[in-house]
C-alpha cells in the first residue's frame, strides 16, 4: 500500500523530472487499484480542536 497527499499530476514536481515521475507512476499503476479519498483530514480536525478552532 502506498499513500500520498499529492495528485499524480504533482509527482513531476515532487521528483523533479517528468520522465522519472512518469516511469514510477507507470510501474506503480500497472496492476493496482487507486482509491481516492476526499474530505477533511482527521489530523487537522484534532489540531484545530487543540488550537481553539483556528
Amino acid at each position: 500500500m502506498i499513500t500520498s497527499n499529492k495528485s499524480f499530476s504533482e509527482w513531476e514536481e515532487l521528483f523533479g523530472d517528468p520522465v522519472i515521475a512518469t516511469a514510477i507512476l507507470d510501474r506503480l499503476l500497472h496492476h493496482c487499484r487507486v482509491i481516492n479519498i476526499k474530505g477533511n483530514s482527521y489530523r487537522m480536525k484534532g489540531f484545530k480542536k487543540l488550537n481553539g478552532g483556528q
